[in-house]
C-alpha cells in the first residue's frame, strides 16, 4: 500500500484504456499489473501484506474475520456460465465460489477459529466489514478482527451492465468535477487488522496507524441506482457517525468522500458534506487514482484517511477538471493538522456507511 499512496500523493492515475474483452470498447480502467487477477488472489495478497505489517502471530486461532465483497466471485461464474452454455460443460467446484468462500478462504490461511463474517452491501461493503470488526471486538468476542474487502469488477457482465446505466466514463474518472463523465471500474483488495487496547498493549513495539472512533449506517429506501435528493439516509448515516464518535461538525479534519465522478453522486454528496459540515472540511475522492472498486473502496478510502493521520497530509482529489463543485477540494496534496478524519461510501440500493477515524490517544488520554 506504501507503493499506491506515494503514487497517489504525486496525483498519478492507474487508470489506463484498456480493452480486455473484444466484445467490448476499450474503457479507461484500474488493472491490478494490466491483468484481471482473480477475487482471491486479490485478497490473499491484501491479507498477507496486513498481516506483515501488523507484526502478527501466525497462525492466530483467536482472530476473527470480516471480509467482503459486492461482486464475490461473479467472474468465475461467468466463466462458468459460459462453458455450460457453449461447451455444455457442466461446473466444476461450484461450491468455492458462494459469496462467502472468500472470507472463509482468509479464515483458513490464518489458521483461525474465530468469527466468520462476509457482508455484501453494495459499494458501502468495505466501511461495513469495519464496522461489524469493531463491533466483534467491543462486544468481547475477539480482540484481533482481520476486515476489509477485495472486488474483482471487470468483468463482461458487470462493464456492460454499468454501460446500460450510462454510468461508465469514456475517457476517465473526474470526481467533483463540473465535466465529471462518469466512473471508472477498478479491481484491488484492501485488509486491515483491529485490535483491542488490550491487545496492543501486549504489543508495546507495534505503532498503530490510528483508532475507529465510530460508524453510521443507514439505507434510503428510495431508489435502486440514485440516491435520495432529499439526502435522508445519508445524512441520518453521517449524523449517527458523529454521535457515536462523540464528534462535533467542527472536529472533523478531512473527508474522503465516495466521489464517484457521476453527476448524481458527486452532486449529491457535495450538497450533504456542505450542509451537514458547514465549515466546509478538506475534502477529497481518490477514485480518479484507482478507479472505482465498489465493494473494496470503503476499505481503500479507510486506509488512506489512516495514512493520512499517521503522516499529516491531505491526499488530492487526482483527476480534478475545472472548478470543482465543492469549495474546499485538495487539488493538491499538501502537509495538514488532521486529527479526525470520515470516510463516506454510498452503495446502490440507498445503502450508506460512513466511519470516523482518529488519531490515537496519547498516554495522557
Amino acid at each position: 500500500m506504501s507503493e499506491t499512496w506515494e503514487r497517489l500523493l504525486l496525483g498519478k492515475s492507474g487508470l489506463v484504456l484498456q480493452q480486455p474483452f473484444p466484445a467490448l470498447p476499450p474503457l479507461p480502467l484500474g488493472m491490478v499489473e494490466g491483468a484481471i487477477v482473480p477475487l482471491a488472489d486479490l485478497l490473499q495478497w491484501a491479507v498477507m501484506e496486513a498481516v506483515h505489517d501488523a507484526q502478527l502471530p501466525w497462525p492466530d486461532a483467536d482472530c476473527g474475520v470480516v471480509i467482503g465483497s459486492s461482486r464475490g466471485f461473479q467472474a468465475q461464474w461467468e466463466v462458468l456460465a459460459k462453458d455450460y452454455l457453449t461447451q455444455n460443460a457442466p461446473p466444476q467446484n461450484w461450491l468455492d465460489t458462494l459469496p462467502a468462500m472468500a472470507s472463509r478462504g482468509i479464515a483458513q490461511l490464518l489458521g483461525t477459529h474465530g468469527p466468520v463474517l462476509a457482508p455484501m452491501a453494495a459499494c458501502a461493503t468495505g466501511l461495513v466489514a469495519i464496522a461489524q470488526g469493531v463491533d466483534l471486538i467491543r462486544r468481547g468476542q475477539c480482540h484481533r478482527v482481520i476486515v476489509g474487502a477485495g472486488e474483482n469488477p471487470i468483468t463482461p457482465l458487470t462493464l456492460a451492465g454499468f454501460e446500460r446505466l450510462g454510468a461508465l466514463a469514456p475517457t476517465g474518472c473526474y470526481p467533483f468535477s463540473p465535466q465529471r463523465e462518469g466512473l471508472a471500474l477498478g479491481a484491488g483488495a484492501a485488509i486491515l487488522v483491529l485490535e483491542s487496547a488490550q491487545s496492543l498493549a501486549q504489543r508495546p513495539h507495534i505503532q498503530p496507524y490510528g483508532c475507529i472512533l465510530g460508524a453510521g449506517l443507514s439505507a434510503d429506501a428510495h431508489h435502486l441506482t440514485a440516491p435520495d435528493p432529499d439526502q435522508r439516509g445519508s445524512r441520518f448515516a453521517l449524523e449517527q457517525c458523529l454521535r457515536r464518535s462523540g464528534l462535533k461538525p467542527e472536529a472533523i479534519d478531512y473527508i474522503h468522500a465516495h466521489g464517484t465522478g457521476t453527476q448524481l453522486n458527486d452532486a449529491h454528496e457535495a450538497a450533504l458534506i456542505s450542509q451537514c459540515l458547514p465549515h466546509l472540511p478538506p475534502l477529497s475522492s481518490t477514485k480518479g487514482a484507482t478507479g472505482h472498486t465498489l465493494g473494496a473502496s470503503g476499505a481503500i478510502g479507510a486506509i488512506f484517511c489512516l495514512l493520512a493521520l499517521r503522516h499529516q497530509r491531505l491526499p488530492p482529489n487526482v483527476g480534478l477538471l475545472g472548478e470543482p463543485i465543492y469549495p474546499n477540494l485538495v487539488a493538491q496534496s499538501r502537509p495538514a493538522r488532521i486529527k479526525n478524519a470520515l470516510c463516506l461510501s454510498f452503495g446502490f440500493g440507498g445503502q450508506n456507511a460512513v466511519i470516523a477515524l482518529g488519531t490515537v490517544p496519547g498516554p495522557e488520554g
